[in-house]
């Protein structure tokens, strides 16, 4: 009898959890499992906030996929998806093509701009582990040339961060932690450097508690961040951005514009022709796609309503693993042939925002934490998705255990 294929793609957080549990689920006889990626490592997405900044160097954010996976269960590809042919069944990569009766979508995200002109050529974005490491070595170049100039300009030491939602309050964080050793590193007076978050929205951090909120910003403030909420990016120009707030235009001269304020599902799921919005799929219950019975998708890319409130669930780590998980079993069920899939149900745990190594603001099993509370949890959290994804020897390796 032939063996079922079973294609993921992408070895994000639902990637990588659907095929750590699908090779428990199934044996070498059962099935042909396939996880292609377009690099060989994994990396913690939730930590690029840090590599950006500089305060956690890159290779203490990823690690080989094959660290992760049994290679005599699961076959390792390393290629681009370029399309995907949902009526022949077939994955079109960049050197190659793969045939599949089951197949898991967990491409990512990409970066969304919303339309505003020049974010795309003159932004920056934390979109991946290359663009983070980008935008730290950019932030060290312009740091260095500051002094080497014969006139100075304070746009070189002015820091722009477009989005003051959880990834824009991670980096600001990160950055006011990072700045004064860039000003003692470069002989630069900390007063001279500006870090400016730009938030459109009527508040930093939606969707937090007001609380919570309000220590968040605070804090930040003592470290020398300067918020202007209620304020929309109009435009990015290669020297710097143009703001409105009640219909007064301000230009704001900066030679590091960072964009952390949208994301959207990957691009090759508007190419393949799923329903989607901003190439986000609202998956069933069970985590197909509309009008498949074949084809799964988690994380960044598939969008579901949380019934216990009637909103999405946020496009977390958290959701992403836990996705991964319901997916993989719903596919050993029908490689099993059984008929009823199990429904996916979000078991929130909390969140924690980070403000820095040393702070941080969260909400976990529906109590309130600031301070080093919060930032002990933060930390927890990220050894927690460790040890689910490689056991205790990726934490032993790669774990964050500075907890003050």
């Amino acid at each position: 009898m032939k063996k079922p294929k079973i294609v993921v793609l992408g070895a994000g957080y639902g990637g990588i959890m659907t095929t750590v549990h699908l090779q428990k689920k199934l044996g070498t006889n059962d099935a042909e499992i396939t996880l292609v990626n377009k690099n060989d490592y994994h990396y913690e997405t939730t930590w690029l906030h840090e590599v950006s900044a500089g305060t956690l160097h890159h290779d203490r954010s990823r690690f080989p996929v094959k660290s992760l996976i049994n290679t005599g269960k699961v076959n390792f590809v390393k290629d681009t998806v370029m399309d995907i042919n949902t009526a022949e069944k077939r994955v079109i990569l960049e050197n190659s093509e793969l045939e599949y009766d089951y197949l898991v979508v967990g491409l990512g995200y990409e970066s969304e701009t919303f339309g505003i002109k020049g974010l795309k050529e003159y932004a920056f974005s934390i979109a991946n582990i290359n663009a983070a490491r980008q935008i730290r070595e950019h932030i060290d170049y312009v740091f260095a040339t500051y002094n080497n100039e014969p006139v100075k300009r304070d746009e070189l030491l002015t820091i722009v961060v477009g989005g003051a939602g959880f990834t824009g309050i991670e980096f600001v964080g990160e950055l006011a932690n990072r700045v004064p050793q860039l000003c003692k590193e470069f002989d630069i007076p900390r007063e001279k450097v500006r870090i400016i978050c730009v938030e459109a929205a009527p508040t930093a951090l939606p969707g937090f508690d007001p609380e919570l909120v309000e220590y968040a910003v605070t804090q930040l403030e003592r470290k020398g961040v300067e918020f202007k909420i209620g304020t929309a990016i109009k435009e990015c120009t290669e020297e710097g951005i143009l703001v409105e707030k009640d219909d007064q235009v301000e230009e704001i001269k900066s030679a590091t514009v960072v964009w952390a304020a949208g994301v959207r599902g990957s691009h090759i799921i508007e190419k393949a022709g799923f329903e989607n919005n901003r190439c986000r799929v609202k998956v069933s219950n069970s985590l197909l796609a509309p009008g498949h019975e074949d084809v799964f998708i988690v994380g960044d890319c598939s969008f579901m309503i949380n019934p216990e409130n009637d909103r999405p669930y946020p496009p977390t780590a958290q959701v992403a693993m836990q996705q991964g998980e319901t997916c993989a079993e719903n596919i050993a069920r029908l490689i099993r042939g059984e008929k009823e899939l199990k429904e996916f149900k979000a078991d929130l745990k909390g969140t924690v925002c980070s403000l820095g190594h040393d702070d941080a603001i969260g909400v976990v099993y529906g109590r309130k934490l600031f301070g080093s509370s919060a930032s002990f949890m933060k930390k927890v959290v990220d050894n927690r998705s460790l040890f689910l994804q490689g056991g205790a020897g990726l934490v032993l390796k790669k774990g964050k255990f500075n907890f003050f």
